[in-house]
């Protein structure tokens, strides 16, 4: 399994795509803001992606991120968040079977092929 959690409009993101397409890869692509996350999803990717904390996962410049004031916010919270505002969470993702990495640079996630 290869999924890409991907938004066409970020470059960062059509940038990973592009370099899993040049390695050979066909990942399955989920445009993660017309098919929000689950809570169950989203807790399941932190694990793939070894993290604890919600909060390093989102884009903390988000308008919505300020708005909905999730600085102030921990936890469950800031999951539940991700899930009801797909934009927070940081793209692209891009998961295997055992293990997902956010395409921040785009090379960190040939690691997990």
């Amino acid at each position: 399994m290869l999924k890409i959690y991907h938004n066409p409009r970020c470059s960062k993101s059509r940038q990973t795509l592009a370099l899993l397409t040049e390695n050979g890869h066909s990942p399955e692509i989920v445009e993660y803001l017309k098919t929000p996350l689950s809570v169950s999803d989203i807790k399941a990717l932190m694990g793939k992606l070894g993290i604890k904390e919600p909060r390093l996962m989102m884009r903390k410049g988000e308008a919505d991120y300020k708005e909905q004031g999730l600085s102030q916010k921990e936890g469950d919270y800031l999951i539940i968040a991700m899930s009801a505002t797909p934009k927070l969470i940081e793209r692209p993702i891009v998961e295997t079977d055992m293990a997902a990495r956010i395409g921040r640079p785009p090379e960190s996630v040939l690691e997990i092929l």
